[in-house]
């Protein structure tokens, strides 16, 4: 597919698309929620990407949701209330699916954010498993400030990530969540004082990700997910399931037949998938 929102790559067992309209501020309109989930999809597909990056050109990650998104195509301008409501309601389950699709591909996702994160973008690096930043980033739920309530993933994911109290006075506000504060409680891991150093540590440790054994990372990253839906029991007993097929695997053979031999483990790359 050949985007026109986004540059891909992949190196080493590491995918890394960038948001690629630097001059629009990296907003999001019609075409991005296309391509945005075909090219996650195609990144889990080949079974090769072990661990996508997730980052952005220009001064500011992403100025969120273009309201063309939203605009109802003209030959729809005729439908009666019903039939406009039920093609609203399509058109926002699929714009959620395009970042749930960052849950539910196999491999780990890191988003690396500068500048503004607005709406959107905060939708998107919510569905993210591990978010970076640098030191002029900010996260603003700005749909309330333009009197709607945000509706792409961010009211149910950002509970998982910080504070109700806080995650409700943002909802609330729409006001600005700085680097400082955003690090404090946990929302992002690190903060860097330029996009380039950013950009090299959250490679390195993309990198690190990439070394171990893809089907441990994936496991890991699919009974985390359904760990925040399920009890610990439940979650035990799913697990106990889960790793019954998946530890069938030569894994820990290949880690120790390596460290006997002195060296360091290569594993086998997750099947592709059909």
């Amino acid at each position: 597919m050949n985007y026109t929102r986004l540059n891909t790559s992949i190196s080493d067992g590491v995918g890394h698309i960038q948001l690629a309209a630097p001059d629009e501020f990296n907003r999001m309109p019609p075409a991005f929620w296309k391509e945005f989930p075909a090219a996650v999809l195609d990144m889990d597909s080949s079974g090769s990407v072990r661990v996508l990056v997730i980052s952005a050109q220009g001064k500011h990650f992403s100025s969120g949701m273009d309201t063309a998104a939203f605009t109802a195509p003209a030959t729809e301008q005729s439908f009666d209330a019903g039939r406009r409501g039920e093609r609203a309601r399509r058109n926002l389950a699929g714009m959620q699916d395009t970042f749930t699709t960052i849950e539910t591909v196999r491999m780990p996702v890191l988003a690396a954010i500068q500048g503004a994160c607005i709406g959107g973008g905060v939708d998107m690096v919510s569905a993210c498993d591990v978010r970076y930043c640098t030191s002029d980033a900010f996260f603003c739920i700005q749909e309330i400030n333009i009197g709607l309530s945000a509706d792409v993933g961010t009211l149910q994911r950002l509970p998982n990530l910080i504070p109700d109290g806080l995650m409700r006075e943002l909802a609330y506000t729409g006001r600005r969540l700085f680097a400082e504060e955003a690090t404090e409680v946990g929302l992002v891991n690190n903060v860097y004082a330029t996009h380039d150093e950013m950009l090299t540590s959250v490679m390195s440790i993309a990198k690190e990700i990439a070394s171990k054994s893809p089907l441990a990372v994936t496991s890991t990253k699919h009974l985390l997910n359904y760990g925040r839906q399920h009890s610990i029991q439940e979650t035990l007993e799913y697990q106990s399931v889960w790793m019954g097929a998946v530890s069938q695997g030569t894994e820990m053979q290949t880690y120790f037949r390596a460290k006997s031999d002195g060296g360091e483990p290569s594993y086998e790359d997750l099947p592709p998938l059909d």
